[in-house]
């Protein structure tokens, strides 16, 4: 309900369309206000991790007012989330378009395994997951949120790009939820785990990434590959 002046009652919606008339983002909606907040957010979480991380570090590096910050964003939490949201659209944009054809079931899987192992790798992504790691210890459901949100869209995603390739005869798969991880697991095979905990430093080149990509991919079509997908290839390599 809005606010009852004299026996008019204002509508909470009709005051955010006025102010947006007027030029002036109503409290909470200025996304160049937002995004300089979430920016020193990040350069604070970078720097200090979420647990060592302030409100007051953020005011300070963002430039603005507590007050400000608490119209956007209900407490460090949701803050943080908000970032993690805004890394996860910039990063993995678009990225799982290439499974929606499917042309040559081979090579759509060595190109997405390499976009998967090189994002994944990277250090903006590492770096944000031991940060979600660090903080999951002390709020379980931000992890599981991170997860569903994530990972799990994605792997969702592998499922049914499998499920179809099932269903043109090219793949014989009795667990596919399964299958759909053990595809990703072979393109990080040993990248993940060496960069999450730092003993690779640097990111994996292309060449690596590569190698490990399509033996990842040969490995998984052996395992689940049929006849007709190795006609298929025979034809493709042929022409």
């Amino acid at each position: 309900m809005g606010e009852t002046v004299g026996n008019a009652e204002t509508d909470p919606c009709e005051d955010l369309l006025e102010g947006l008339r007027r030029g002036r983002p109503a409290a909470g909606q200025d996304p160049v206000k937002r995004s300089q907040i979430i920016d020193g957010a990040r350069r604070v979480f970078i720097e200090k991790g979420f647990e060592a991380a302030s409100m007051n570090d953020i005011t300070r590096e963002a430039g603005v007012s507590k007050g400000t910050i608490y119209v956007y964003f209900a407490n460090k939490e949701e803050l943080f989330e908000a970032l993690i949201e805004e890394e996860r659209g910039t990063i993995f944009k678009n990225m799982y378009d290439m499974l929606d054809r499917a042309d040559d079931l081979r090579q759509t899987l060595i190109k997405f395994g390499k976009v998967l192992s090189m994002k994944i790798t990277s250090a903006r992504v590492i770096q944000a997951q031991r940060t979600v790691i660090g903080a999951s210890d002390r709020i379980p459901d931000m992890g599981a949120r991170f997860y569903e949100r994530g990972p799990k869209r994605g792997h969702d995603k592998v499922v049914t790009f499998l499920n179809a390739a099932i269903e043109r005869g090219l793949l014989e798969i009795e667990d596919v939820d399964l299958a759909a991880y053990q595809f990703t697991e072979l393109c990080l095979a040993g990248l993940f785990r060496q960069c999450i905990f730092a003993y690779r430093t640097k990111a994996p080149t292309q060449d690596e990434i590569d190698h490990i990509v399509r033996s990842g991919v040969d490995m998984f079509l052996k395992a689940y590959g049929t006849e007709r997908l190795a006609e298929g290839e025979k034809t493709l390599r042929s022409s």
